[in-house]
């Protein structure tokens, strides 16, 4: 059995669940989600509590069970508190600014870089060099972080680029002199 799928998601007070033709609606104090789930999957709420159950062990089954529960769990967690990543730029000259809801990042290239937030998601710029991706899904404040840090990955020699909040980049020594 799913050691993820069998653990029950508690629900904090605020939050409604409802399941309708396959698809889980999430509604808390901070939003809405919703998401399509397998139409083998069951989804009971018994108190404060939601059960994710599986009909077999088939294999596709178990697959589904767990990731089902994350999703919901991830659901959950959005619509009470929320999700953020945090990005940081190293790098001379490298800076992000706000210019009403657009961010605009100047990151070593000849034009400056604007990025318009997806529905659902906010930036915030607490200091020069850092972003804060902000919203109420995972998957899309991931995705959006990505794609920001994607634009001038960390580079192993300097050290340049876009990063995560503590992310590691390992260093290379660059040439040797030769004599």
């Amino acid at each position: 059995m799913s050691r993820i799928g069998r653990k029950p998601i508690s629900l904090p007070a605020g939050v409604e669940i409802k399941t309708e033709n396959n698809i889980i609606t999430v509604k808390g104090p901070k939003g809405l989600l919703s998401q399509s789930i397998h139409k083998d999957i069951t989804i009971e709420q018994q108190d404060n509590e939601l059960l994710v159950t599986r009909p077999s062990d088939v294999k596709r089954h178990r697959a589904m069970h767990g990731l089902t529960r994350a999703l919901v769990a991830n659901m959950v967690t959005g619509v009470t508190t929320g999700f953020e990543k945090r990005l940081e730029m190293v790098g001379v000259g490298y800076r992000a600014q706000m210019q009403g809801n657009k961010l605009v990042l100047n990151i070593g290239y000849s034009h400056p870089i604007e990025i318009d937030p997806p529905q659902g998601v906010e930036f915030e710029v607490p200091a020069v060099t850092r972003v804060t991706v902000k919203g109420i899904d995972k998957q899309l404040v991931g995705n959006t972080a990505a794609d920001i840090r994607a634009l001038r990955k960390p580079e192993p020699y300097k050290g340049k680029g876009v990063r995560y909040e503590n992310e590691v980049v390992k260093r290379k020594a660059g040439k040797s002199g030769a004599k």
